[in-house]
């Protein structure tokens, strides 16, 4: 069972990086395992939900780093760093550290605006008013012209250490990461200055209702209006996300626990939530059959070639692993996909080179 219509050549995955209260290293420790376990199914990708004030990834630099050591071909992304929270230049330094020790595999997904819960943070981030402060895309920019790595200060301006001598400029700098940054759709408005700047779009399991009642048709008219808007000639990556949960390898207790966490969250999908009217899809949760009926009859995914697991939250690392294998064995080869090539490991690496 195929559809004509849908051509997906990547797949990847949206963890949340759950962990305990009491142990986080062990739940880090889990999602570390989880990048492993795609990797060798032959996902294309793995991101990382970053969160504050939350059981999760608090800096996606910091683990993306950690999972970079722990893989060795898939491509790792953050979704997404809320830059109210961030220095432009200290996270572009973090950023391209990150990218530089991955071999080039860094993706960073960004979003701007005010940061969440900035009652509480804020004073604790920035000195002076920070509700004067500039939250804008702007601060996308800024942090676009750092990871440029354009020289600073004048044509004599070198910043001298021991045994070397250099022109003032970030480091290190990272060839091709600008390329490599995401921005989070999620509003008309949004979606049209993406465009304009040429970054890649990531769009997922929730959307504002700012054009439309229906989820699909305001996420269609989105991604039509950020395709308009995109430079001529320029064609960044688009990757749709959706939460997508396959039973097939479960047994009868996990499966209950799946359709209980979908029908505790079914009542926001049916109309607009909140002063943002914001638009909910459906969660994706039965067999790979009922599934793949779902994902063809979905309006958004033929225009797309990118599509993102979203996983849920609060799951153990094996029952991840059951949703990531099947949806990969099962699932994705149905929409158009092939995996990966497994990575050599070291020793076949030394052993084609002798």
């Amino acid at each position: 069972m195929t559809s004509p219509s849908l051509s997906i050549s990547h797949i990847g995955f949206l963890t949340p990086g759950n962990y305990p209260d009491g142990d986080p290293a062990g739940g880090l420790e889990a999602s570390l395992k989880l990048f492993e376990a795609a990797e060798a199914l032959g996902f294309d990708s793995g991101w990382v939900r970053q969160r504050h004030l939350e059981h999760g990834v608090s800096s996606a630099p910091v683990f993306l780093a950690a999972a970079g050591q722990r893989t060795r071909r898939i491509q790792l992304g953050s979704a997404v760093i809320q830059l109210g929270y961030e220095s432009p230049f200290r996270l572009a330094e973090d950023l391209s550290m990150a990218d530089a020790l991955s071999g080039g595999r860094l993706n960073v997904g960004v979003s701007a605006g005010p940061p969440l819960h900035a009652e509480l943070v804020a004073p604790l981030v920035f000195d002076g008013d920070w509700q004067t402060f500039d939250f804008s895309y702007a601060r996308v920019e800024r942090l676009l012209a750092n990871l440029a790595g354009h020289p600073i200060g004048d044509g004599e301006t070198f910043v001298m250490s021991p045994g070397n001598r250099q022109r003032a400029r970030l480091q290190p700098f990272a060839k091709g990461l600008q390329d490599r940054v995401w921005y989070g759709g999620g509003s008309l408005r949004s979606s049209e200055w993406a465009g304009r700047t040429a970054l890649n779009l990531m769009i997922g399991s929730l959307t504002s209702g700012d054009v439309s009642d229906d989820f699909f048709d305001a996420q269609a008219q989105q991604l039509s209006a950020y395709r308009k808007s995109l430079p001529a000639g320029m064609t960044p990556r688009v990757a749709a996300g959706r939460v997508i949960v396959p039973t097939d390898g479960a047994d009868r207790r996990t499966r209950n626990k799946y359709q209980a966490y979908a029908a505790s969250r079914h009542e926001r999908t049916l109309s607009p939530q909140g002063p943002r009217r914001t638009l909910f899809s459906r969660d994706l949760v039965g067999s790979s059959d009922e599934i793949l009926e779902r994902l063809f009859a979905d309006a958004v995914l033929p225009d797309v070639r990118e599509l993102r697991l979203e996983l849920p939250y609060e799951l153990a690392l094996e029952e991840y692993v059951q949703i990531i294998t099947d949806f990969a064995e099962k699932i994705a080869p149905q929409l158009g996909w092939r995996p990966a090539e497994a990575p050599e490991t070291p020793a076949e690496q030394t052993k084609a080179s002798a």
